[in-house]
């Protein structure tokens, strides 16, 4: 069962035995193998131009411009769910960053 995150971040310079230390190790592999199945993936936002007929598009910024390119319907769905990918992927990287922050304060 994944544990409380937010217990964790809340932690302040409360000194772990090595029994929960092992309990965050745990999770961190847990939350690795999550990550792992985690793919395709793509960073940026569907979006829909047009004035009478609006068609989705995919935009990305990057250093500083804006990219887009066409989608349709067909490949509009395929695009959500590859950014809903990178969403959960930033959500497991974040749980595993204040893990590793957490272990990095009690050695």
């Amino acid at each position: 069962m994944p544990m409380n995150i937010g217990n964790i971040a809340q932690k302040k310079d409360i000194t772990m035995n090595k029994e929960e230390i092992n309990e965050l190790k745990l999770e961190l592999k847990r939350l690795e193998s999550e990550y792992k199945k985690i793919h395709p993936i793509m960073r940026g936002s569907i979006t829909y131009m047009g004035n009478k007929n609006k068609q989705p598009y995919f935009s990305l910024s990057l250093k500083g411009k804006t990219k887009v390119i066409y989608l349709g319907d067909k490949r509009a769905k395929i695009a959500k769910k590859y950014v809903e990918n990178y969403k959960k992927a930033t959500e497991l990287i974040d749980q595993m960053t204040l893990i590793h922050m957490q272990i990095f304060k009690n050695k």
